[in-house]
């Protein structure tokens, strides 16, 4: 089909190039959440899918099953698991948080309860597994079965380094990696394995979808203490009242002198905030640099997804992937 001219944004050129194919994702997804014997599974689900987001994450699979000159039905049953992998790990996410916003809206949580949100995140994961193995594909299997895995571990890596100011950048790089980049990447390799794609092609769709995974990530932690609701789709400063050592935050702590470093002692390490402390934050990140130097690492960073692009086919897909990551960054510039 055509793509759409007005259609500025690359994740909106994107979603355009593969209207036909996220139409069948969307009509899956909707077929496989259903439940005969518990409606409460799609209510929560359709809660979640129809809150809009960018549905980026099976876009990618899309894309790069597309790119790659894959022709077979399986690239939707992949999106499809992909999407409901994210849904699930958001689900609980916001358990954990104890998030009363998602999208812009009440959360699963707040509307039903904290029991329903995790036991239908269980549910998605297992509907995540019957739709990969569908695809005949070991290979598709290991690589999903291991970003679930890394995902979990990365958010119980957050949890045990939350309020700990001794955290490095090495260890937030590698809960990014976990919460956030294992599903960027797994949902990138997954459309060139499916497509029958070298090594070498599908080690270049690895290290696009984990280098704009991390960029992607470090642009929401920034947008924590920087944006808006409506564009982060949960409250400004969440992350400095869930006490997370994000990465604005541990550069702040390296440089703070001993005025500031009591400071985050006390309103990260021990918890206890006041009144006026977001804005203290916000201050402290901005007299160190803070802000300004963790944009250029996601630009780093988005130029390294951008690089890898160039050892895949010549297509229209890969541009529009080029742009992606730079429109990620561009959120904050």
């Amino acid at each position: 089909m055509s793509l759409d001219v007005a259609a500025t944004k690359p994740h909106e050129r994107l979603a355009a190039a593969l209207d036909g194919e996220m139409a069948a994702v969307t009509a899956m997804i909707a077929q496989r959440m259903a439940s005969e014997h518990a409606p409460r599974i799609p209510q929560v689900t359709a809660h979640l899918v129809e809150a809009g987001g960018k549905r980026l994450r099976p876009m990618l699979t899309l894309a790069a099953a597309k790119m790659c000159g894959y022709d077979g039905p399986y690239h939707i049953h992949l999106a499809a698991t992909v999407e409901f992998i994210h849904t699930a790990t958001l689900l609980h996410d916001d358990v954990v948080d104890e998030s009363t916003q998602r999208r812009g809206r009440p959360t699963a949580n707040l509307l039903w309860d904290n029991t329903s949100s995790v036991l239908v995140g269980d549910y998605l994961f297992a509907r995540s597994f019957q739709l990969m193995v569908e695809t005949g594909s070991l290979r598709v299997l290991d690589i999903l079965a291991n970003a679930a895995a890394t995902i979990a571990e990365g958010e119980v890596l957050q949890l045990t380094a939350a309020a700990d100011l001794k955290t490095t950048e090495d260890t937030y790089l590698k809960i990014v990696r976990g919460k956030t980049a294992a599903l960027f990447s797994a949902a990138t390799e997954v459309g060139g394995v499916i497509a029958g794609m070298d090594d070498v092609a599908v080690k270049a769709l690895f290290t696009y979808g984990d280098a704009l995974g991390i960029s992607f990530q470090m642009v929401d932690d920034l947008l924590d203490y920087g944006g808006t609701s409506s564009v982060i789709g949960k409250n400004t400063g969440d992350d400095f009242r869930e006490r997370k050592l994000t990465l604005p935050v541990i550069r702040a702590v390296a440089a703070a002198d001993a005025t500031e470093r009591a400071f985050w002692e006390r309103t990260i390490a021990k918890g206890k905030q006041e009144e006026g402390d977001l804005e203290t934050a916000l201050s402290l990140l901005a007299r160190h640099g803070a802000m300004e130097s963790v944009r250029h690492t996601a630009l780093d960073w988005a130029a390294t997804a951008k690089s890898a692009l160039t050892d895949l086919p010549d297509h229209p897909i890969r541009d529009m992937l080029s742009d992606l990551a730079d429109y990620v960054v561009a959120r904050i510039s």
